[in-house]
């Protein structure tokens, strides 16, 4: 069979991700940037870099699927499927054995339950930014510390305390005081990641606890995030390679799907004009 390529794209509330698979589902390449305002303009842009990566063009792409809360803003985009499906897929291709999936972006969480492969159950917390990766962004900037070395900070605790917010303008005052009371800053961290990690279990303990347990997000590249889980969890974690790509590769590998089941000769998709009009950004 000659190769063919499938390309999705996980438009998320802070970072924007493609990954390009073949139909053996080996990755050609994958793309991470910031996501902005403009969103159109950005997810022609990043395509545009994992194409460059892979070296092909954009009509080599058998299909294209674009999830996360702005894929409605994917021009080129050929089908839309909702993140949920597209995690859930990218986290059985990461850890086959997957029961539990919990995923912490940058604005939210979410808890997916799969049994068999498939998406069963769900539960999401969207409304509020508390315990995401924004929250930890925040609460870095206001110790001083690198967002990356929050994790290696809080592995170095050797007395946690007690953090009881996670919202941000509490937690704020609350780091103050245990400052006050001379309490060491990885004591500190330590005691937020805590906090962090069992208000997320309570949300998932909603469809169920149960091992293999994958966590994926921006937020699983915290180490100390990933211990805090494994204590509440009492279970241990699996955090991919790369934690961030599990909704572009899901949406990939749902592309591929698609394209599979309606066999080779409905491979051509008929584009709407305003997807050619997108080709022309891939000069």
């Amino acid at each position: 069979m000659t190769d063919m390529f499938f390309a999705g794209l996980d438009l998320g509330s802070t970072m924007t991700k493609v990954v390009i698979i073949d139909n053996n589902e080996k990755i050609w390449a994958s793309e991470i940037t910031h996501t902005g305002a403009a969103h159109r303009r950005l997810a022609n842009k990043v395509m545009e870099k994992a194409l460059e990566k892979a070296g092909l063009s954009f009509n080599s792409l058998a299909l294209v699927i674009a999830t996360g809360y702005g894929r409605m803003s994917v021009p080129f985009a050929d089908k839309q499927i909702s993140e949920l499906s597209c995690h859930a897929r990218g986290v059985v291709h990461f850890l086959p054995t997957v029961r539990l999936a919990i995923d912490i972006g940058g604005q939210d969480a979410k808890g997916l339950k799969i049994k068999d492969g498939k998406l069963e159950d769900f539960v999401m917390n969207d409304k509020c930014a508390a315990g995401t990766g924004r929250f930890l962004e925040i609460l870095s900037n206001f110790i001083g510390i690198g967002l990356n070395e929050l994790g290696p900070i809080s592995m170095k605790a050797t007395d946690k305390c007690s953090c009881n917010n996670v919202c941000t303008v509490f937690a704020q005052q609350e780091i103050i005081s245990h400052l006050s009371d001379g309490i060491p800053i990885e004591d500190i961290v330590a005691g937020l990641h805590e906090a962090i990690a069992m208000r997320t279990v309570r949300m998932v303990r909603r469809i169920g606890i149960e091992p293999d347990i994958c966590f994926t997000g921006g937020v699983a590249k915290n180490c100390g995030i990933v211990k805090a889980f494994e204590e509440s969890l009492g279970f241990p974690v699996f955090v991919p390679e790369n934690p961030l790509l599990s909704g572009a590769i899901g949406a990939a590998l749902l592309g591929k799907e698609i394209v599979m089941n309606n066999g080779e000769k409905d491979v051509t998709i008929k584009r709407p004009d305003r997807h050619l009009e997108a080709v022309s950004f891939f000069k």
